[in-house]
Formats: structure tokens, C-alpha cells, sequence
């Protein structure tokens, strides 16, 4: 569907990567690269299909900017060909990286606020009650030594590395 797009709206040379779009090293993007030529447009169905990240985003932009080449985006409507896709192209950026530094004070503020109130982030030290329950069986059946790990582990219900884990306790 997406590639009858692409063909629909010109695209010659269409490249395709099954990976994520957070994976950086991916080959059809290096490939794209290897092929672009000054005055060539990258065409994508939608930003997402670039990239996962706003960062990542406006980095591959600009590398596609650095070889003289231009970037549309069907579906979101940018086109930096013109001055006024860049600029939109650049607010949008800029409004992205806004939002990511608000989010990120407010979880300070927040983080903060919380430690003010006595109250730790992170995951609680130490066994549940249930957790403790079964560590003081597998340190009993261990002790008696008339079964392996494996099945200690299959009798509680839990792997035998949580067994090996209960030990140290």
C-alpha cells in the first residue's frame, strides 16, 4: 500500500527496511544514502516511517539537506524544497524539542516534589511477602539436598535462576 503510494507519486528508486525505524544501521537508509545524488528528493509516506525520534528526525533531514538533496513527506504535507517547507520543517523541530524540555522539568518538578514528601522512586529493596515465602522453601528443600535445582524450581513454580537468587538471600 505503501509502496502503490510512492510509485503513485513519482518515487523511482524505492527503498524498504523491515527493522524499526529506531534502529539507526539500517541497510535500505544506508543504501539511500549511498544513492543520492544533488537536485534527488527523499520521499517518505509519513515522518514516522523515517524515524522513531524528533532527534533522529531532524538529524537525517539535515544529512539529506548536506547532499543537496530536498525532503517531502506525503502524508504530514512538508516539503522542503521551499523556503517555507524548511521553515515549517525547523518549527516543527522546534516545537518538538520545547515539549521534550517540559516534559522533562516536569518530571524533575515532579521527582522533587515527591522526595519532599518522603516518598523514593525506584523499585522497593528487599522480597515481597510472597517473594520471602518462597525463598525460605527453596533455602529448606536446598538444605535437605534430596533435589537438584531444577526441581526445586519446578515444584515453587519459578525459574532456577530466581532459585540461585532466593540463595543469596
Amino acid at each position: 500500500m505503501i509502496i502503490d503510494l510512492l510509485k503513485k507519486k513519482g518515487c523511482e528508486i524505492i527503498f524498504s527496511d523491515k527493522l524499526s525505524g529506531e534502529n539507526k544501521e539500517r541497510e535500505q537508509l544506508v543504501a539511500l544514502f549511498e544513492k543520492l545524488r544533488e537536485g534527488d528528493t527523499v520521499v517518505v509516506s509519513k515522518l514516522d516511517r523515517l524515524a522513531r525520534s524528533l532527534k533522529d528526525l531532524i538529524d537525517l533531514v539535515s544529512q539529506i539537506h548536506e547532499t543537496k538533496t530536498n525532503f517531502k513527506s506525503i502524508n504530514d504535507s512538508i516539503d522542503t524544497s521551499s523556503p517555507s517547507g524548511k521553515f515549517f520543517f525547523h518549527v516543527f523541530g522546534a516545537i518538538a524539542e520545547f515539549e521534550r524540555d517540559m516534559i522533562s522539568q516536569r518530571t524533575i518538578d515532579g521527582l522533587k516534589s515527591a522526595r519532599a514528601r518522603g516518598r523514593k522512586g525506584g523499585r522497593p529493596s528487599g522480597l515481597s511477602d510472597k517473594a520471602l515465602g518462597k525463598a525460605q522453601r527453596v533455602k529448606k528443600l536446598y538444605q535437605e539436598d534430596k533435589l537438584s535445582m531444577e526441581e526445586i524450581s519446578k515444584i515453587i513454580g519459578i525459574s532456577r535462576s530466581t532459585c540461585y537468587r532466593y540463595l543469596e538471600h
